[in-house]
């Protein structure tokens, strides 16, 4: 009972947004990873040069988070690891950039980003011990948690197909009354020519 629990608690986590990312960032220019987050949703992630790819340089890189909107969240320089947590104020794209600021670029570097969104970042063991529960409760509580997590994503599509909707029969009305109005345009632009036609071959008498 315990490991199927488990095992839906995991898979349940990998459907949330817990991720590891291995990124290649160059000697020159910016390498940037982003994800579609919803508001009021916790972000963790913990970033560190491998140095173990290109052994025989030692750069340090700069790194900047930015909202939707362009609000700054995170900022470091001459960096080898660091973190960056916060909660999400706007549902949108997020980016995480990356390049190399020092003086040594040699071939290039290696980032690790472990990468946690909602459900992922909660301290389990914490919640544990303070709540005391364990075994089967504890899995149970992740499971619920879980559940609660996709729940509320499911409810985001939800209403952002809702919008798109809206918007596609916006778009699909105004573009039907374009074309009336431009059948209508030119059906008036025929009388107009007709009506000059007439007048011109009266005044030719050649009818």
């Amino acid at each position: 009972m315990a490991a199927v629990l488990a095992l839906a608690v995991a898979l349940a986590v990998a459907s949330l947004g817990a991720e590891a990312v291995w990124l290649e960032v160059p000697q020159s220019g910016t390498k940037c990873v982003s994800e579609e987050i919803q508001s009021n949703v916790v972000v963790l992630s913990d970033y560190s040069i491998m140095y173990e790819s290109h052994p025989y340089s030692h750069p340090t890189i700069a790194v900047k988070v930015t909202s939707p909107y362009g609000n700054t969240l995170h900022h470091n320089e001459n960096a080898t690891v660091g973190q960056f947590a916060f909660t999400t104020a706007e549902a949108g794209n997020y980016l995480a950039c990356f390049w190399i600021d020092s003086a040594e670029k040699g071939s290039g570097v290696s980032v690790n980003l472990d990468w946690k969104i909602g459900f992922a970042t909660k301290d389990w063991d914490a919640i544990a011990k303070k709540e005391k529960i364990e075994g089967v409760e504890l899995e149970l509580r992740k499971l619920e948690v879980a559940v609660h997590a996709i729940h509320q994503n499911l409810m985001h599509l939800k209403a952002r197909e809702a919008e798109m909707r809206t918007v596609s029969e916006k778009t699909n009305s105004r573009v039907a009354w374009f074309s009336i109005l431009s059948l209508g345009v030119c059906i008036v632009v025929s009388i107009l020519q007709l009506w000059h036609l007439q007048g011109f071959f009266r005044k030719k008498k050649l009818i």
